[in-house]
């Protein structure tokens, strides 16, 4: 009795501690290689991460690309916006479904100005906003700043939808760029819904090109109203082309986020980032080739900022690779200053593109090549151990079943039995087929991709992030 009780306070408890580990939210890495047939494909998950050994491989949506760089990304600003948007809602008890392509409230307007621009918390002292509403702060926030008003009676509205022709004249109001008078055309067509007296501000707000970063041109014309993800990524647009803020010349855009709330840091990199060979968690470094104001504070040129690889795929047949990174952190060496930067992104781009020189290629070809083929032979092989376990297992099964039902009188179930040991045995050489030419393939592409890398490595240049190469990242 005493066993038993303890083999069931045992059984609890591993339950209890796979409930916990089940609920944490899983890492995603992928350790692709090439396959034919996706019989390689293997899928292990712990507490900590799931790893994912061939066919498919789950992509975040949550990403902006680096310009120059078509396989390298970062968290998108406009995207974690909506999910903060959206958020908010949420605990504060809305039971509507967040539906981005659903036209923008004031409230959300208000929210991503606020967040957009990084204006101060204030109180917003409205008749219509609660104590306990979802965007009470932004609403403040935005309105102190002046980026939106309220009504003469004292309300905001803030559960109203604001016309597209409303967004642009909010948006008019800080940016100063030439512009063209009369009807508003965009892309060759003429704007609809826009009224006489929001000529001037939607003609303003088309002639700085913040427009192109929206979605569903079709609807930005046609309709009277943008969606919430419309209106993230014009803010997006707006956070990132910090030089058509009013008053700030182009001369001093790097420091415009004194007054725009947006940081843009040049930088310089110090290692090497690949989709081939980083791994998720891998930290690198880089140095500021401008001064950088973060929070308030300057940081010199040469100042150290560290990021993280947090996302990665391997590349393979029909699958470009691709790594995700991360900048957490800019430190000034002199006075050891150091500071967060922001989880997300509104633009990166790589301005001076860089090959790891020949003799470097030359030198780490063979240990990159040789760490993956054995990493396909080896995972090719266990495949098989599996098969083959698996089949043994299935064919000893059934087996025991043609003798048991033979002998118990059911001679026809036992001639079924007999004819899945039958089957069993041709899909297990079928499977072991298939992985012997899958694999042989890998090992073949492994080689030749080596060789490409180098010989042409700007061919895999669009997954990487070399020594030297600079970056302009707007947050």
């Amino acid at each position: 009795m005493k066993i038993a009780k303890k083999l069931f306070a045992t059984t609890v408890a591993f339950a209890a501690i796979a409930t916990v580990a089940c609920a944490q939210e899983p890492k995603v890495e992928a350790y692709a290689h090439p396959t034919l047939f996706g019989t390689q494909s293997q899928t292990l998950v712990d507490a900590d991460s799931t790893y994912q050994i061939g066919g498919q491989i789950l992509k975040t949506k949550n990403r902006v690309g680096v310009k120059n760089k078509g396989d390298v990304f970062v968290s998108s600003w406009s995207k974690d916006l909506l999910k903060a948007m959206r958020e908010s809602q949420e605990k504060a008890g809305y039971k509507n479904l967040f539906n981005p392509r659903m036209p923008i409230l004031r409230s959300e307007l208000a929210f991503a100005l606020a967040e957009g621009l990084n204006a101060a918390s204030a109180d917003a002292n409205y008749a219509d906003v609660a104590e306990g509403y979802w965007a009470k702060d932004k609403i403040g926030a935005a309105t102190n700043a002046g980026y939106m008003i309220g009504y003469p009676s004292g309300v905001f509205k803030p559960d109203q939808p604001i016309t597209k022709a409303e967004v642009f004249a909010t948006i008019a109001k800080q940016i100063d760029v030439k512009y063209n008078d009369g009807v508003p055309y965009y892309k060759g067509k003429a704007m609809q819904y826009i009224p006489s007296w929001a000529y001037n501000a939607t003609n303003e707000v088309i002639a700085s090109g913040l427009l192109n970063s929206v979605p569903d041109t079709n609807k930005v014309i046609n309709s009277e109203y943008l969606s919430k993800e419309q209106v993230a990524y014009l803010v997006g647009a707006l956070k990132k082309n910090s030089t058509f803020a009013k008053g700030i010349s182009a001369a001093s855009a790097s420091k415009s986020c004194c007054k725009t709330g947006v940081t843009t840091l040049k930088i310089k990199l110090l290692d090497r980032l690949s989709a081939k060979t980083s791994n998720i968690g891998d930290a690198f470094t880089a140095k500021t080739t401008q001064d950088a104001v973060v929070d308030g504070i300057t940081f010199p040129c040469g100042s150290i900022v560290r990021g993280e690889v947090i996302e990665v795929q391997r590349p393979g047949v029909n699958k470009c690779g691709f790594i995700k990174v991360k900048f957490n952190k800019i430190k000034n060496l002199e006075d050891n200053c150091e500071r967060a930067l922001p989880a997300s992104i509104a633009s990166a781009s790589a301005d001076d593109v860089k090959n790891p020189n020949f003799v470097a290629r030359l030198l780490g070809a063979p240990f990159t090549g040789a760490g993956r083929v054995v990493g396909v032979a080896g995972r090719t092989a266990s495949s098989m151990v599996n098969v083959a376990a698996n089949g043994l297992e299935e064919i000893g099964d059934e087996l025991g079943n043609t003798f048991v039902e033979t002998l118990t009188l059911h001679p026809g179930r036992g001639m079924a039995s007999a004819g899945n040991v039958l089957a069993t045995t041709g899909k297990g050489i079928f499977d072991f087929g298939k992985l012997i030419v899958s694999g042989t393939f890998g090992v073949l592409y492994e080689l030749g991709d080596e060789i490409v890398y180098v010989l042409v490595p700007s061919l895999s240049n669009s997954s990487s992030l070399n020594p030297n190469e600079e970056l302009t990242i707007v947050f």
